[in-house]
């Protein structure tokens, strides 16, 4: 069978038990929609939180990065793999204890004032839909490649699933979809990983792989170093990133992912505060498997892409690089008409209305060239590159490249949307809960029943998935760029309030709304500046202090604390009732 008739057959079956799933778990009350009843064991917790917190970033992105960054994409591993231990030790025991399973109601109650829940609650919904962007773009990749049909229709179907188990099942649906999301997500993402490694250099295990001798000789990294170097490349091991730029990226990832919404309430599931411990110490694992494994399949996209593509003839090109061009993500322009595709460092043409790749064409017919190619329509830059590949593809075309079994292909395809849609399920409800409880209930109205809060939560979920996907088809960037600036939005304003309110008894809501505000809104200036308003002027020359758009979160913190400390110190401390309320938070108990 052919990659088309496997692909409907994988991801028509795992769509069929998504939604099964959440026809069997249809939530009933608004305690099942938001926690799931808080009766998921930790086994199936640790692996829904894996699912929910690698998305399409990890599972599409993340090696795509590290592919074309080298040692520099590696920020995305340490941030990533920190911050989750940061959350699951630090924060979340403590956070569970409290009893407050979203961010909005933890900091109103904590900072004891509507205003602060309303401006936290704010925030998760700007963090949640910059967020989910990146997720609802990985579902338009895949369904754009491996389903043939445009990225727009792509993201609507994704929309569609989405719906079904976010809306019907609440917390509860999603929790199981997502235990059955991690089966496929890890699954698809080792199985080609292990053939590729052993094809390229007999070591089925591609954590070993990684840093293995080739089969034809020489080790991987020095082979891959020495082509890329000699296409005028960087060499693929060399750190081109500033120390400091490296270090505040890696600094906003973790401690944006210890404030992250969606993935702290997904401890509120669990009976206990020691299942939650449990919980998070099995995700840690189920993490792991995929987090040791993407530098090794970043690195074997590179070599395989490079060898395949590069000095080759476009009419002798097989089919899956003209499969990938259709969909844009690929574009070729002969620079010098001589048919063969050179692969070098640039940009090979500008974008065209915001366009990576447009193809000329006469009505709806495409025009072609010399050689069967699209012709591309963007200005051709001066450079000798003529390849443009996005990064979102190299996961995905990667079993392709290498020339796996169709099912293997297919598999990845199931992968990358079962990655993308539990993330986007978790944040959806993050949003949809933060609307009907922490608006609806705690601050407009808090008479209303339990039905009519459920009705308010599927509501907003409805109303979430549609500007989701908007988002999803307009994204500011690249999945795991997306990401990172959500990342960022969430460090520079949830994780300071956190903190400060677990830790600190003399932290008032003055301070905590003062931090919270300047933090985020100096973070998203920032970002919005450099990639809306003058993306042409986002290089490192005019950065802050060195630190890009990815990293500027770490500062936003950073002034979050200044904040939130110094009001603090200039206004009444809290009530005696709140400072013995932290006391207690901060003395463990025995379940």
């Amino acid at each position: 069978m052919d990659v088309q008739t496997w692909t409907y057959i994988i991801v028509g079956l795992s769509f069929a038990l998504y939604i099964g799933i959440a026809i069997w778990s249809k939530a009933k009350s608004t305690s099942e929609f938001y926690v799931a009843g808080g009766s998921v064991s930790p086994l199936a917790n640790g692996m829904a939180t894996a699912a929910d917190w690698m998305s399409a970033a990890s599972f599409i992105s993340m090696a795509g990065l590290i592919a074309f960054m080298g040692y520099d994409g590696t920020v995305y591993l340490m941030g990533w793999t920190g911050g989750y231990v940061l959350l699951a030790l630090m924060l979340a025991p403590y956070l569970r204890k409290f009893g407050k399973f979203t961010v909005p109601d933890f900091i109103g109650e904590r900072y004891y004032s509507k205003t602060a829940r309303i401006v936290a609650l704010l925030c998760a919904i700007f963090i949640s839909f910059t967020y989910v962007a990146g997720q609802m773009r990985g579902v338009g990749v895949v369904f754009s490649r491996f389903l043939e049909v445009d990225i727009y229709w792509g993201v609507l179907i994704g929309m569609s699933i989405v719906f079904t188990y976010a809306v019907l099942g609440g917390m509860k649906g999603i929790t199981y979809t997502q235990v059955a999301q991690y089966c496929v997500l890890i699954f698809a993402y080792m199985t080609p990983a292990f053939f590729i490694s052993l094809m390229l250099t007999g070591n089925p295990i591609p954590q070993l792989g990684f840093g293995s001798e080739l089969k034809e000789g020489g080790y991987l990294l020095d082979k891959l170093d020495k082509v890329v170097t000699d296409l005028g490349f960087t060499a693929y091991t060399a750190q081109t990133k500033s120390t400091t730029d490296i270090f505040f990226i890696t600094l906003a990832l973790m401690v944006g992912t210890a404030g992250l919404p969606h993935v702290i309430i997904r401890f509120f599931t669990v009976p206990k505060v020691r299942d939650a411990r449990i919980s998070a110490g099995w995700a840690l694992l189920f993490i792991a498997i995929l987090y040791t494994t993407a530098p090794a399949v970043a690195t074997f996209a590179r070599y395989n892409i490079i060898n395949t593509a590069n000095e080759k003839a476009y009419a002798e090109m097989p089919p899956w690089f003209k499969k990938w061009e259709e969909t844009k993500l690929i574009g070729w322009l002969d620079k010098n008409n001589d048919g063969l595709i050179q692969y070098r460092p640039g940009i090979p043409f500008e974008k065209l209305n915001k366009k990576a790749v447009q193809f000329k064409s006469t009505g709806k017919e495409v025009q072609t060239g010399s050689y069967g190619q699209p012709l591309i329509a963007n200005k051709a830059t001066d450079n000798s590159n003529e390849l443009y590949i996005d990064r979102d593809i190299m996961v995905l075309a990667n079993p392709e490249i290498a020339g796996l079994p169709n099912w293997v292909i297919a598999l990845v395809a199931a992968g990358g949307l079962a990655a993308a849609l539990s993330t986007a399920a978790g944040l959806l409800l993050v949003i949809s809960s933060s609307i009907s409880h922490d608006l609806m209930k705690k601050t407009i109205n808090p008479n209303i029943t339990d039905k009519q809060e459920l009705i308010y939560a599927r509501i907003a979920a409805g109303c979430a998935i549609i500007v989701a996907g908007y988002f999803g088809i307009n994204p500011p960037g690249f999945v795991a760029q997306v990401v990172a600036f959500a990342f960022g939005l969430a460090a520079s304003s949830f994780f300071p309030a956190i903190v400060l309110g677990i830790f600190s008894k003399r932290m008032n809501k003055e301070g905590a709304i003062a931090g919270m505000i300047s933090g985020i809104v100096f973070t998203a200036a920032y970002i919005i500046y450099f990639k809306f308003i003058s993306p042409e002027a986002n290089v490192q020359a005019n950065w802050w202090f060195g630190i890009s758009p990815e990293g500027i979160g770490g500062v936003g913190m950073l002034l979050n604390f200044a904040v939130s400390i110094v009001v603090s110190k200039l206004t009444s401390p809290p009530p005696p009732e709140v400072q013995e309320l932290v006391e207690n938070i901060r003395v463990p108990n025995k379940d």
